[in-house]
């Protein structure tokens, strides 16, 4: 491939891991229901987005950034990338590991990298990530500059690691 040039996957990829200093990882327990399988008992791809969105809930109600954090701070973040690569089958009754990785940068935004794992049997299931903006919650607009309340957060949860 010429300079500068990436498949979209890689660049992303890229971008998320590339010399970032600081993360902090959430992790969660989740049991595969019978509603998220077909009737093979395989589980349907696109329920592994509701899992990233169910574990960046948890995340945010385990260091103080939850939806409702933001909202109340007059900020709304919504998603504007997300990916995700299949590794293996996930069946209906199965167990996984959902670990949910922030990933500090200067930028106005939110980056979140998620790997998931068998726990009975340690494999590696599927690995994704997140981008969100931050907007303002009446007028929907961009926000250019890290909000305060971000400010006041990355310094609570970040400022040491």
């Amino acid at each position: 491939m010429g300079k500068g040039i990436f498949k979209p996957a890689e660049k992303s990829r890229r971008y998320l891991s590339a010399a970032l200093k600081k993360s902090l990882t959430h992790s969660a327990e989740i049991d595969v229901k019978f509603s998220e399988a077909d009737p093979l008992g395989i589980v349907w791809h696109g329920h592994f987005i509701r899992y990233f969105e169910d574990g960046r809930e948890a995340f945010g109600a385990a260091y103080g950034l939850r939806y409702l954090d933001l909202f109340r701070n007059d900020i709304v973040v919504p998603v504007v990338h997300i990916e995700c690569d299949y590794r293996r089958i996930l069946r209906y009754g199965h167990s996984i590991r959902l670990e949910t990785t922030f990933i500090d940068t200067p930028a106005a935004k939110l980056l979140f990298n998620y790997t998931i794992t068998d726990l009975a049997t340690q494999e590696h299931i599927a690995s994704g990530n997140s981008v969100q903006v931050f907007l303002h919650r009446n007028s929907l607009d961009l926000m250019l500059n890290l909000p305060p309340f971000m400010e006041d957060w990355k310094n609570k949860w970040l400022a040491d690691s």
